[in-house]
């Protein structure tokens, strides 16, 4: 093999390490028997959730992830696989491409490292139950808000009790 070579794979090897340490949520997948049309639409949804959607060869992947120091991943990179990196979002990449596969059961989860866990299929799959972080937001605001609705309302009530009760006694 040629230095020229070695040196691609390498450059290669170098750039996946670097989206492996940056990625807070990478999920590898089968994609076996999806149509490229499939295939374009899922690059399509997790590219407007800010995911990048990548093929490697799996030699290149192991390497990779022995230099990023994550660990248990080889068993998982066999056959032909394309990984979900996404460096902001926890959940979006876990739901989009479990909602895909509910679809498209030709998509496959095989596993997931979350900051730098490898976790199950199972793992993943739960992950997109989770609410997004927006969703994760909302509620918190929901709950926060909760008191300060509960408490406008008991002092609009106590003022409309005293306009009612004032004019009882007016009137009297």
């Amino acid at each position: 093999m040629s230095t020229k070579a070695i040196e691609i794979k390498q450059q290669k090897a170098d750039v996946i390490t670097e989206q492996l340490k940056n990625s807070v949520s990478t999920i590898i997948v089968d994609y076996r028997g999806l149509t490229v049309a499939q295939v374009t639409e899922l690059r399509k949804q997790l590219r407007e959730a800010g995911v990048e959607f990548k093929v490697y060869k799996n030699t290149l992947v192991r390497r990779s992830a022995a230099a990023a120091g994550i660990e248990g991943i080889d068993e998982f990179l066999t056959g032909p696989n394309a990984i979900a990196f996404s460096n902001e979002e926890v959940v979006a990449p876990a739901k989009i491409i479990a909602d895909f596969a509910k679809e498209n059961e030709a998509l496959e989860i095989k596993a997931g490292i979350i900051e730098g866990t490898v976790t199950s299929a199972e793992d993943v799959k739960a992950i997109a139950s989770l609410p997004s972080k927006e969703g994760l937001i909302s509620m918190v605001l929901s709950v926060l808000q909760a008191p300060i609705r509960n408490f406008a309302y008991a002092v609009k009530a106590v003022g409309e009790q005293k306009e009612d009760g004032s004019e009882a006694v007016e009137e009297a």
